[in-house]
């Protein structure tokens, strides 16, 4: 297939999602992902459809992306590229998925057992748009040239000894965070809870933990994100709240909290379910030079109206553009220079 059928084709499947006229099979995606998945709420996995349709099918973001590489129109020496997939949030493997294809190579997919039900929705209907896409479906990756794979720290050295001899990205655990400064609205904070709660936390560039004013009291905080309470209804999330709250409470352990979210302080990074770390800072010098200690574990950092450097604003963690590459490295570079 040349580069612009390719492109047609994933244009095609943007324009499939966002036909209301086709609701009731994406609602049927959305039900299923939910029974196999309890986490992948019907909200949360529409949100994900939304966004893929919105920041990564979009033709002008697809062509304005493509045009910062050299991608041949077909390429002549297709290489076999292993995914494993995460499935910590819904369709969290459709980046590489679509990197894989539009580069030219063939993709041989490992799905996550939490995510098969929508991302084989959403392969199947590309696929019903060109049937020549090269996708296959692996239990095992022993016949690729190439692997793209997403897990734990420990399955990254599984996966680094393992593919040792052959191109690899190997990603490891991340988590992003959240800068208060002090005079945020309750605009800001809302969207700034939205980063916080979305997909239960469960993602990369979820916020898991905040640098706050020292001193900082959280009542406006609290306050502004009273509106995402419901998020209390989740029967998994009640369960891991209640717990972290005992053991806080248990422990002695200092706290805030709010009915839902609790926030403590903490040097590291990712927090529990239910759980919001902090930590304090004195001005921007400390802020940089306590961010710098963890620069490899940072997936994302939001701040009010992106004022930080390299942060985005709040509201915005969960929204990637397609040049938003899992830990900082270029998908597209390393897929085209194999």
């Amino acid at each position: 297939m040349t580069l612009e059928a390719k492109i047609e084709a994933f244009l095609a499947l943007g324009r499939f999602l966002k036909d209301s006229k086709n609701q009731s099979e994406i609602e049927l995606w959305v039900d299923l992902a939910y029974h196999q998945n309890n986490w992948f709420t019907p909200e949360n996995t529409r949100s994900a459809i939304e966004a893929i349709a919105n920041y990564f099918l979009d033709e002008t973001a697809i062509r304005q992306w493509i045009g910062n590489y050299q991608i041949p129109s077909e390429n002549p020496n297709p290489q076999r590229v292993g995914l494993i997939m995460a499935g910590n949030i819904p369709a969290v493997g459709f980046h590489d998925l679509f990197c894989v294809l539009i580069s030219g190579n063939i993709c041989v997919v490992k799905l996550s057992s939490q995510d098969t039900a929508l991302m084989r929705g959403l392969i199947s209907k590309l696929l019903e748009f060109a049937p020549a896409l090269p996708i296959e479906f692996a239990e095992q990756m022993k016949n690729v040239d190439a692997l793209i794979a997403t897990g734990s720290d420990n399955t990254a050295r599984y996966f680094e000894y393992y593919f040792r001899n052959k191109p690899h990205i190997i990603r490891k655990n991340r988590s992003s965070l959240g800068i208060i400064k002090g005079d945020e609205t309750t605009e800001e904070f809302l969207a700034l809870g939205k980063d916080i709660t979305s997909y239960f936390g469960l993602g990369c560039r979820n916020v898991s933990k905040l640098y706050v004013p020292k001193g900082y009291e959280f009542i406006s905080f609290y306050d502004a994100i009273e509106p995402l309470g419901d998020i209390f209804l989740n029967h998994k999330y009640k369960n891991n709240y209640d717990y972290n709250k005992s053991i806080y409470l248990i422990n002695g352990v200092k706290h805030f909290d709010n009915g839902f979210l609790v926030a403590t302080p903490s040097e590291n990074l990712v927090s529990p379910i239910s759980v919001i770390f902090y930590e304090e800072y004195e001005n921007e010098q400390d802020l940089t030079e306590k961010l710098a200690v963890h620069e490899e574990k940072i997936q994302c950092i939001v701040a009010k109206d992106g004022w930080y450097p390299n942060s985005v604003p709040f509201g915005d963690a969960q929204c990637p553009k397609l040049a938003d590459y899992a830990d900082g490295v270029d998908t597209m570079k390393f897929l085209l220079e194999m």
